[in-house]
């Protein structure tokens, strides 16, 4: 294997002539320069759209790209930069095959910066590669905006999950769509509003929209409207997640309410019983220890009101579970009126807001779909956002999550998937 061979391999380079190698500089600020130029075929190309282009002039005469360290010693790849004219981009800086365009980085640097910020906070990623974290968030940036543009990621797409997540303090969100069939981020936007959802299906196009069969999505109004409005042929499936946070707040609700009667009443002992049973009625009945199956025994044989409340959530959460069978629109229809006569306010105003998204719900009990993929995400994201000691924008936000849950994050150079 020939020399030259050799260092293309060590630098994950193609399509590139090694001149040279030297070491620039002295002790800790030495560098190792490799002298390169691309092949005739890869020359005079525009960094836009890769066309061969007439040439325009020398540019700013040499540049440096940081390339992988040899061993323990930081690498550079030196070429002439001249500029091309493109007769769609005008006048540009001709590509290299070695690195992105507007990028000093090679390929292989980027490509291992972005895969260890996929699995490392960026502040190790930093100190490892010998840049500053804000070198590394351009990085990750750049390969997200490349590899998205290798491919469609709304093609194909059939049964979505939408949902919002905070990215700061001040009621700053992020709204992000899911595909279910891969569980993979196919579109992250900041807002969550009307505006937001449209500028989604823009982006989807009109035929790609009437094809959606399935939409999962919590309560927002704002989602459903633009749903209805945007994709009339999908039908929308109300989270039951949501819906059994509705439940098991409703119960708590009743549980403090009667708490606080007891108190004003003076009886401190019972109201302090009632305080201690919170577990009790919110956990499933199934994962229920002896103490709280005790603390439930007592509140059945002496709180009539209470354990109908508890009774109404557990039979909502039988519902849920039952999605896919025809026995759960039945038991829904029962539910609500039972509830609407139970005359405990908390759950005659959910057998209300039930009502009002009972088609969502239905849909959601004929299909089987939840927005648990979307709940996934949000989770990993937080991770992300603790990890990263908060993002200073949305964008850096949506560039992390794209490269980690979007199917993006490139292979270690020279290592297979």
């Amino acid at each position: 294997m020939s020399q030259t061979r050799v260092w293309k391999r060590l630098l994950g380079v193609e399509h590139t002539v090694i001149e040279g190698i030297e070491l620039d500089g002295e002790g800790e600020d030495e560098v190792l320069v490799v002298c390169v130029r691309p092949t005739r075929s890869r020359c005079s190309r525009c960094s836009r759209c890769d066309k061969r282009c007439p040439g325009y002039d020398q540019g700013e005469g040499r540049r440096r790209w940081r390339a992988p360290d040899v061993g323990l010693i930081v690498c550079h790849l030196e070429a002439d930069a001249p500029r091309v004219r493109c007769e769609a981009h005008g006048v540009v800086v001709a590509a290299v095959p070695w690195a992105r365009a507007r990028a000093r980085h090679t390929r292989a640097f980027e490509d291992t910066c972005a895969w260890l910020t996929a699995h490392a906070p960026a502040s190790v990623v930093a100190t490892y590669l010998r840049v500053a974290w804000r070198t590394v968030t351009d990085i990750v940036t750049r390969v997200v905006d490349d590899r998205a543009g290798q491919s469609d990621r709304l093609e194909g797409l059939r049964r979505i999950g939408i949902d919002e997540i905070a990215h700061r303090k001040g009621q700053r969100y992020i709204t992000v769509v899911i595909c279910h069939e891969t569980g993979r981020i196919v579109w992250a936007h900041e807002g969550r509003n009307q505006e937001t959802m449209r500028l989604f299906f823009d982006e989807l196009g009109k035929s790609r929209s009437w094809k959606l069969t399935h939409v999962s999505a919590d309560g927002a109004e704002w989602i459903h409207t633009v749903v209805a409005e945007r994709a009339m042929n999908a039908r929308i499936c109300l989270d039951p997640f949501h819906v059994a946070q509705w439940a098991t707040e409703a119960v708590d609700e009743v549980r403090r309410q009667l708490a606080s009667d007891l108190r004003a009443e003076g009886r401190t002992e019972e109201a302090k019983s009632l305080k201690n049973s919170r577990w009790a009625l919110l956990h499933n009945n199934y994962a229920l220890n002896v103490d709280q199956r005790a603390r439930l025994a007592t509140i059945a044989a002496t709180n009539n009101g209470l354990y109908r409340a508890y009774l109404l959530k557990e039979q909502l959460l039988g519902v849920i579970h039952l999605k896919g069978y025809a026995a759960s629109h039945i038991i829904l229809k029962k539910w609500l009126s039972w509830a609407k006569r139970c005359r405990i306010e908390p759950f005659v105003k959910l057998a209300r807001t039930i009502e009002n998204y009972k088609p969502y719900l239905e849909n959601t009990l004929n299909s089987g779909l939840s927005n648990a993929r979307s709940e996934a995400t949000n989770t990993h994201l937080r991770v992300l956002t603790r990890r990263s000691y908060g993002f200073h924008s949305a964008e850096a936000l949506i560039a992390m999550a794209m490269l980690t849950r979007g199917g993006l994050c490139p292979d270690l150079p020279g290592r297979a998937a």
